[in-house]
């Protein structure tokens, strides 16, 4: 078997914003467990995190598609 790399989405949200975004998971070679991320994309994620927890909107939009919560 061949390590295989895919694109998923994934959702990080925090308070009243949430952003969607597009990263790339690893399917290692000999596993047959769920896939993996890299170092790096973990590290991009977790900026994205803080981005979306202090509203930086310009930020969030130039990464992914953003949603803000409505008050009822």
């Amino acid at each position: 078997m061949i390590e295989r790399r895919e694109r998923r989405s994934r959702w990080v949200q925090r308070g009243r914003y949430a952003v969607q975004v597009e990263i790339e998971v690893l399917h290692p070679e000999k596993s047959l467990d769920d896939p993996c991320l890299e170092p790096k994309t973990v590290r991009w994620l977790d900026q994205v995190a803080r981005r979306v927890e202090s509203g930086d909107l310009n930020f969030l939009k130039s990464v992914g598609r953003v949603f803000v919560a409505v008050d009822d």
